[in-house]
């Protein structure tokens, strides 16, 4: 199976909905909502999936993305999309874990851009959130996306952490996008 991202390029994806990539109508917006911001960024892409956010911001310029993922099929595949998309100015780095200890070993460094798309029925939303906002991994000036169903239950989705600030909210059709900000720059 395949799905194309940017530049009509081409991207290899499980078979199945195991990796449930991105509609291309979401990541379409998405990008249209960062432009401008994605060249040169630090990206991180949470349960990376087809790892398609990671390479579109590749295809994008974006200066280093670092993936999280657990499913090894997945990060095989992965690693060759976006070995297949960066070119020699740019780093990547997938690491095989689960999100929340994933998260752990990136203490000290900081994302321009976060794409966060767990499973929706999944209890990752709170802990996933919460961990970015302990190590603080959102650069200033920094934005994080989660996508999730737009039927999920708003106390599954924090509207304030003690660093990050719910700053808007995105619905296509079966998606929805809610995007956080640092708190000092929402004041």
């Amino acid at each position: 199976m395949s799905i194309r991202i940017h530049g009509n390029r081409e991207l290899k994806t499980l078979p199945g909905l195991a990796t449930r990539p991105t509609p291309a109508r979401v990541r379409q917006a998405l990008f249209n909502i960062w432009q401008g911001s994605i060249v040169g960024c630090r990206w991180l892409d949470l349960c990376s999936g087809s790892g398609a956010m990671g390479a579109e911001a590749l295809c994008r310029a974006a200066k280093l993305v670092v993936g999280i993922e657990r499913s090894t099929a997945a990060c095989d595949l992965i690693e060759q999309n976006w070995a297949k998309v960066s070119t020699d100015h740019q780093k990547f780095q997938l690491l095989r874990a689960d999100v929340v200890n994933g998260l752990d070993n990136l203490q000290g460094q900081k994302f321009d851009r976060i794409y966060f798309d767990p499973p929706y029925a999944g209890d990752l939303y709170q802990p996933v959130l919460a961990a970015i906002d302990r190590y603080q991994l959102l650069a200033v000036g920094g934005e994080l996306a989660v996508e999730h169903s737009p039927n999920l239950e708003i106390s599954n989705l924090p509207t304030a952490l003690p660093t990050l600030q719910l700053c808007r909210y995105k619905q296509y059709g079966n998606t929805a996008l809610s995007f956080y900000q640092l708190e000092e720059e929402r004041s």
